[in-house]
């Protein structure tokens, strides 16, 4: 928490601007002024975004690089395999509770489908190309 308000102004320095533009804005609609539209174009296009630039904050921006440029890498294969160990572990335990009646059958489908769901790219394709190449032994 911050101490003084020149901090705290800091802190919520692109919240403050977004309100005193949209005031602005607003204010020349309301009164029927013609530059309501620049003012609101400039203020929200150039304003805020330096505004942001100059007192952003830099835990988001931290947090912005873990996440890197937004594509996704390849795990790694002891990670992948780790990975499926658990969705087999998982699949059976859940196997085993629909046997025992622990499960209806809506409650073992959605707890299926949230498990296919945690799924790579690459299973779902590995799965799809097996199933494709047993249909053609077939």
């Amino acid at each position: 928490m911050s101490d003084t308000p020149s901090e705290r102004f800091r802190e919520n320095a692109t919240e403050i601007t977004s309100i005193l533009v949209t005031g602005f804005w607003l204010l020349a609609l309301f009164t029927d002024q013609s530059w309501w539209l620049p003012a609101m174009l400039v203020g929200y296009v150039v304003v805020i975004p330096i505004v942001e630039m100059l007192f952003g904050d830099e835990e988001e921006e931290e947090g912005e690089e873990s996440w890197g440029d937004g594509r996704e890498t390849k795990a790694e294969p002891t990670e992948r395999h780790g990975a499926e160990e658990n969705n087999r572990e998982a699949l059976e335990t859940l196997k085993d509770r629909y046997a025992r009646g622990e499960l209806t059958d809506e409650q073992f489908e959605r707890k299926l489908e949230r498990l296919v769901e945690n799924e790579t790219v690459e299973d779902v394709e590995d799965r799809l190309g097996r199933g494709e190449r047993n249909l053609e032994r077939n």
